[in-house]
């Protein structure tokens, strides 16, 4: 017998030395004794000493709850607390049912491969986030991308699929990830009227920052009969784990027939459900860190347009904000002279982004102070990155 295991671990040992050499190796970090401007706990929930408390206080009420879920739901993980926590979910977020996925990727996973069927045609928006991405490949149905936010190039292939047979799905977040600007979506729900398709909607960045109580920017705009699925997830704003499909009943009864990401895995254990319950509640308790957030955005978003006059940024009123630095190594230097200055702030490097559309990812908090925020903004403008 050969063994082909050195050439493998030398093939693999090559890949990583090309990424080495374009300077696009990835790594995992610590970031400790850094200020947050980085992670997506927007309303600093995932930190909050009153969730915790919380969490730890009804974990303790329940003397025989298990610390693992034992297998998946169809099986032994199955429990009254998953069904309450659904039926909480799905009347928090203005709609039917809910069901429970282990992760935001493994909603959108199991959600994109499962509905869209042989025939059917789905429409993805270019900058749809990869868990969507990756589940749109593993569907047999028709796959074409629009531009980012471009409803003249959706309308026209919208026209093009309904020439066929078949269900037509369009998909897009509500907040988008990596540029922070928010999808149309009232003008998304006209079109997919206009020409009987049905809009999925990811609304991970969008959950417990926008609506009356955080129920995403859906919600926000009424909208939530309109929009078949929506996946919100909570390891962001939230502050906990997990994620959720809601929708029509018909959707989940669908999901957990159809949907591998949900049928083959052993289901979330249920501390983790208690902490998503309290997180949503902890929502409904105050608006406070959410009206915190959005008036340390607004600081954020005057002081650059004063101070950084200069620069380009992402079109984005949400707690993504991306200052564009043109070129890896420019936008790397950037982020190391903010780290230096005591701020976590990380670059996104192309092949991430396009070339030439390099970028720092700042995220705002409701924990940050807007003398952190002048600080932070002081320390961009002495970099001088755009001249």
């Amino acid at each position: 017998m050969i063994d082909l295991t050195p050439s493998v671990l030398d093939l693999l040992g090559r890949r990583l030395a090309e990424r080495t050499q374009t300077g696009l190796l990835r790594q995992v970090r610590t970031t400790d004794g850094l200020i947050d401007f980085c992670s997506n706990d927007y309303l600093g929930f995932a930190r909050l000493p009153s969730l915790r408390a919380s969490i730890q206080r009804v974990d303790a009420s329940f003397p025989d709850l298990r610390t693992g879920a034992t297998g998946s739901r169809l099986l032994a993980g199955q429990t009254e607390l998953a069904d309450a926590l659904e039926q909480e979910l799905a009347s928090f977020y203005r709609t039917e049912s809910s069901l429970v996925f282990n992760s935001g990727y493994d909603a959108n996973l199991g959600l994109m491969a499962c509905l869209p069927q042989r025939g059917d045609t789905l429409l993805t928006d270019e900058l749809i986030h990869a868990s969507m991405i990756d589940g749109s490949r593993l569907s047999y149905a028709t796959r074409d991308r629009f531009r980012h936010n471009d409803l003249a190039d959706l309308t026209e292939k919208l026209r093009v699929a309904r020439s066929r047979p078949g269900q037509v799905f369009v998909a897009v977040e509500s907040v988008y990830s990596m540029d922070g600007d928010l999808a149309p979506l009232a003008d998304l729900c006209d079109l997919c009227d206009r020409y009987g398709a049905a809009l999925l909607v990811d609304e991970a960045h969008a959950t417990g920052v926008y609506g009356p109580n955080g129920e995403g920017l859906v919600v926000a705009l009424n909208l939530q009969s309109r929009v078949l699925a929506r996946v919100h997830t909570f390891g962001k704003a939230l502050g906990v784990h997990g994620a959720a499909v809601v929708g029509p009943l018909v959707l989940r009864n669908y999901l957990i027939n159809f949907a591998r990401s949900f049928i083959y895995t052993t289901a979330l254990p249920p501390p983790s459900l208690l902490a998503i319950q309290q997180a949503h509640r902890h929502l409904l308790a105050s608006a406070e860190p959410r009206d915190l957030l959005h008036s340390r955005i607004r600081h954020f978003r005057s002081g650059v347009a004063s101070a950084l006059s200069g620069a380009i940024w992402t079109n984005s009123t949400s707690p993504i904000q991306c200052l564009i630095v043109p070129g890896n190594e420019a936008a790397r230097h950037t982020a190391q002279a903010a780290q230096e200055a005591g701020f976590d702030v990380r670059a996104i490097l192309s092949p991430t982004v396009p070339v030439g559309q390099e970028r720092l990812r700042i995220c705002i908090h409701a924990f940050n102070t807007t003398a952190e925020i002048d600080r932070l903004i002081r320390i961009l403008q002495s970099t001088q990155f755009y001249e």
